[in-house]
């Protein structure tokens, strides 16, 4: 029987690695950084922003929506939605509300404290999300011989969810990555 043993280093979280050419957690920090900048300075959406502070008296609430993996290899877009929430929460530039699936919690949650609680909350009384953000990210894949060339496409767009009407949209393509087989023994 053949038997490996795994050797183990640990490195810091910023460290860049990059073993297998494939999308990685490098690549979500550097499209996340840029394209949450590019959102939140977005004259558009500061105008937009300042129209709703005025009217409402609070910043405006968003939501994310999906970003959908149309590249050519397994990508988890759950991660870079959930990088570009917490960066745009933690800039302050807008509030969040739940997602559809924690919404269906909540909602469960309130409805078993109807009949148990003199303080239960109240079920008509969610907030609902001024815009939402939604993307793709894709990829070409160039390949000749033992060579390959990955590039990455990631798209955004913030939408006012009312009248459907883009706010925003960015593009990152920075991601480029220039892949060498080669054989060895093990």
């Amino acid at each position: 029987a053949l038997c490996f043993a795994a050797k183990v280093k640990r490195v810091e979280s910023d460290t860049l690695t990059d073993l297998d050419g494939f999308w990685n957690n490098n690549n979500i920090k550097i499209v996340y950084k840029n394209l949450i900048e590019q959102c939140i300075n977005s004259p558009a959406v500061r105008r937009k922003t300042a129209q709703i502070e005025s009217k409402t008296g609070d910043m405006p609430f968003a939501i994310i929506g999906k970003i959908e993996n149309n590249s050519s290899e397994h990508i988890d877009t759950s991660i870079i939605e959930n990088k570009f929430r917490n960066a745009i929460i933690n800039s302050g530039a807008m509030n969040f509300v739940a997602s559809r699936n924690e919404r269906d919690y909540l909602r469960e949650e309130k409805i078993d404290q109807q009949d148990s609680t003199a303080d239960a909350k109240k079920l008509d009384n969610e907030t609902a999300a001024d815009y939402m953000l939604i993307g793709t990210v894709k990829s070409i894949i160039q390949k000749e011989g033992k060579k390959s060339v990955r590039a990455y496409f990631v798209d955004v767009q913030l939408v006012d969810i009312e009248t459907n009407r883009i706010l925003w949209t960015g593009e990152d393509d920075s991601i480029k990555k220039i892949v060498k087989k080669s054989k060895y023994k093990l």
